[in-house]
Parts: C-alpha cells; structure tokens; sequence
C-alpha cells in the first residue's frame, strides 16, 4: 500500500438546490439524524482528510448555520447556478497549494470513512485516484469520490466548465487514473430523485 506524504483536503461539493428532488437543497436534506451534508463532511474528516472544505451555494445562509461545519472551512460559490464547474473552481482555489484533494458529492450517501480512507491510502504521487464500484454486469466504474493530485489541481480546474466538474480533465487523461474498487464498502448512488430518496434511509 502506499502512502502520500502531502495531506489532502475532503472538498465536499454542496452547493446544488436539489430542483430535481424538489424537496430544497440537498444538502439538507436529513440524514441520520442531522443533515446530509454534516454527515459526509463527517466522513471525510474521519476517513483522514486533514481538513475539510464545503463548497455552498443555495441555502448557504442555512448550511453555515448547521453545528456540523463548525470545524470546516466554509466557502461560497456566487455562480452555483451555473453547475459544480464553478463549485470545484472555487472550492480547488480554497485548498493549500501543496495540499491533495479529495472530491466527494453531497448527493451521494452511500460514501463513508473506509472509502475515503482507501482512497488515501492508495494515492500515487501524480495520479487521480478514483473509487469504482462494480454493476451488474461486474465491470468495475469509476465514480467518486476521487484524489486529484496536488499537482493536477491547476489543470483540472481550468477544465471546469459548467456541470461538468472535472469531467473533462478525466476523459482528456485517462493514463493518470488509477480506479480502486470500493464495491465492498458503499456506492456512490445519487439522490436525484424522488425514486433516490431510499438511499437516505
């Protein structure tokens, strides 16, 4: 197993108003007993992120407020509208430069502290290390969370364009990634619809 000497940030991706699910934002939304957002923000803390960062957006004035967050660092993406694109710029450019990154959703409950944690523990210096889950069919898919590489962040955030996150950095370096099967541990199943709202249980 290997080891990264840098620390790594948990940018946790918060600030969608959840139109589809229709039942406000989602990071809101109650999940084992306190918000989603909390509870995620907690998993990545304990999963061994050295700090945690939440990008906000709709009913930021409400996130900043919830007694989970006290201890992370709380930044607001004014064009949230425009898709994660500008949530991942923003929150990319609040993390220490020599800092890794970890890019979790908030939309994804099915993420815990293991995956983060072999995540981490499986990072290579000057790659992206991303989880997979394997379907039905038993081909493994890459999902998230993911590392980007210090030295990856500049690029992928230049990348980032409308809902896209980092989707376009990933398809233009397929040689950088390395998918570390995490089926075993969760799955990075959405909460976009009210067909989704199971995975909150």
């Amino acid at each position: 197993m290997h080891t990264s000497p840098a620390p790594t940030t948990g940018l946790l991706l918060a600030a969608g108003a959840g139109t589809r699910l229709g039942r406000g934002p989602k990071a809101l939304l109650p999940f084992r007993g306190r918000t989603l957002v909390e509870a995620l923000a907690g998993e990545l803390r304990a999963g061994g992120c050295a700090e945690v960062t939440v990008v906000l957006g709709a009913g930021a004035e409400e996130v900043r407020r919830l007694p989970g967050l006290h201890d992370c660092n709380l930044v607001e993406n004014p064009r949230w509208r425009n898709g994660m694109g500008g949530s991942l710029q923003v929150g990319l450019a609040s993390t220490p430069a020599d800092h890794h990154v970890l890019v979790a959703l908030v939309d994804q409950p099915g993420v815990g502290a293991a995956i983060v944690e072999r995540l981490l523990g499986a990072h290579r210096p000057g790659r992206v290390t991303a989880a997979g889950y394997r379907g039905r069919d038993g081909e493994l898919r890459r999902g998230h969370p993911l590392v980007l590489d210090a030295s990856l962040k500049r690029a992928a955030a230049e990348s980032a364009t409308g809902d896209a996150g980092a989707r376009d950095f990933l398809r233009a370096h397929p040689e950088l990634i390395d998918v570390v099967d995490c089926s075993d541990l969760g799955s990075d199943d959405d909460v976009d619809t009210a067909e989704d709202l199971h995975h909150l249980d």
